[in-house]
C-alpha cells in the first residue's frame, strides 16, 4: 500500500487556512491513500494553536499523528481570553450553520467590538456573511467543509486582523 506524509516538524506559524487545508487534503486523499502521516511541529506555540483551534479533534480521522497526541496539557486548551472566534467546525448540514452562527455571535462582541472596534451593524453584517458562506458549502459543494476564525495582533503595525477560513472539497465554480 502506498503511504503519504505531511512533514510539519519545522513549521513555526500556522493559521486557520493552513489547518483546514491540511484536513481537506486528508478528505481528498481518504479514498486513495489509507496510511497518511502528519509529522507534527516541534514548536510548542504551533501545537498550542492546533489545540486552541481543535485541529486534533478532526486530524485523527484522516491522519496518523507522529508523535502521537495522547493528552494535550491544560495550558494548551482554550482560555476565556482566547483570540479564537470559532474553533475548526465542520459544516455539512443546516444545523451546523445555526451552531456556527450562535458560537460566533457569543464571541463576536468581545473580539470584533472590543479589539477591532466594530459596531453592532458591522458585527451583524459579518455574521450574515459567514452564514451565507457556510450555506454555500451545504448547497453547492456536495461535501463537508470546515470553518475556523481567529483574531491576530500584528505587533509590527499594532493592528488586529480577523482571519476567516472556510474551505470544502466541492466542485467549485463552473461556467
Amino acid at each position: 500500500m502506498e503511504s503519504s506524509a505531511i512533514d510539519l516538524r519545522d513549521v513555526t506559524l500556522i493559521d486557520p487556512y493552513g489547518m483546514i487545508g491540511i484536513l481537506e487534503i486528508g478528505e481528498v486523499l481518504r479514498p486513495t491513500t489509507p496510511w497518511k502521516i502528519i509529522y507534527l511541529p516541534r514548536s510548542e506555540e504551533v501545537l498550542r494553536c492546533f489545540e486552541r483551534m481543535h485541529f486534533f479533534r478532526f486530524a485523527p480521522s484522516y491522519f496518523i499523528l507522529e508523535p502521537a497526541v495522547t493528552q494535550i496539557q491544560a495550558k494548551y486548551r482554550r482560555s476565556p481570553d482566547s483570540d479564537v472566534l470559532l474553533e475548526i467546525t465542520p459544516t455539512q448540514k443546516s444545523e451546523d450553520i445555526h451552531f456556527i452562527v450562535g458560537k460566533v455571535r457569543e464571541r463576536a462582541h468581545s473580539i470584533l467590538a472590543g479589539h477591532l472596534h466594530h459596531g453592532e451593524e458591522a458585527i451583524n453584517d459579518f455574521i450574515v456573511a459567514l452564514s451565507e458562506i457556510c450555506k454555500n458549502i451545504i448547497e453547492h459543494s456536495g461535501h463537508r467543509g470546515f470553518v475556523g476564525i481567529q483574531k491576530y495582533c500584528f505587533q509590527t503595525t499594532n493592528g488586529n486582523v480577523v482571519n476567516i477560513a472556510v474551505m470544502d472539497t466541492g466542485i467549485g465554480f463552473m461556467d
